[in-house]
């Protein structure tokens, strides 16, 4: 499969499945989508804020469900591998995206949490994410080991803390070599000076030493302190 970034900014998301996998779909989509949670029972106590209907679908009925809903990503998520394969085909009929929650495992690691290995393919996965404001990175080991790839977003947890502030940084900077009279080769490792450096990021974390005076030091160390000074 190929990793790819999908923005649901003012799109629906259906999940299908009141259980601890639904509710944890649900919370994962709910901060750009909106999120319609289909099931009988809710048996976890957190769905954010998506909005809960409490009915129990046929697999005849799953296609009018969607149809009513006209989602950009579909969820099966229930326990009843009869629904999840109706929700499955008349999402796949609809060129929908579908996740299918209990099969997941075989090909990605969902959140960190392992689910049933066997199945047919899903046309989307949620892999395991760590994120700081818009810089986010995702890990998958394709379903072998759901335990690594918990471990693995733990460590890149503390690499990625700071990065939001160090892409607005260097957006800052980069638009400013750009009004200067810097030239582009110079001003790429400009930037790149400032993203590997350790006071920098040691700025951006405590607050201490201040991060945009240590990148000035970068740049004027790296392009020399007489072809910029930034504004």
């Amino acid at each position: 499969m190929l990793p790819l970034y999908h923005d649901f900014a003012d799109e629906t998301v259906v999940v299908f499945g009141g259980g601890p996998i639904g509710a944890r779909k649900a919370r994962r989509f709910d901060a750009e989508a909106r999120v319609i949670v289909v099931s009988p029972a809710f048996d976890a106590d957190d769905f954010g804020d998506a909005a809960l209907v409490r009915a129990r679908p046929a697999p005849d009925d799953v296609e009018g469900w969607i149809d009513r809903a006209a989602p950009a990503l579909v969820v099966a998520a229930t326990d009843d591998d009869a629904v999840n394969d109706a929700v499955t085909a008349a999402a796949r009929q609809r060129g929908i995206l579908v996740n299918r929650a209990d099969r997941s495992a075989a090909t990605a690691d969902g959140d960190g949490h392992g689910d049933d290995p066997g199945g047919p393919p899903i046309d989307v996965v949620v892999p395991a994410t760590v994120s700081d404001g818009d810089v986010r990175v995702a890990i998958s080991t394709g379903g072998r080991s759901p335990a690594l790839a918990k471990y693995l977003r733990e460590q890149v947890e503390s690499t990625v803390d700071g990065a939001e502030g160090m892409a607005e940084l260097t957006a800052d900077l980069r638009a400013e070599l750009r009004a200067s009279d810097v030239d582009p080769s110079a001003r790429r490792d400009a930037v790149r000076a400032v993203v590997r450096d350790s006071d920098v990021w040691k700025g951006l974390r405590t607050g201490t030493p201040n991060a945009r005076q240590e990148a000035t030091r970068v740049i004027q160390d790296t392009i020399g302190g007489d072809r910029w000074t930034r504004r």
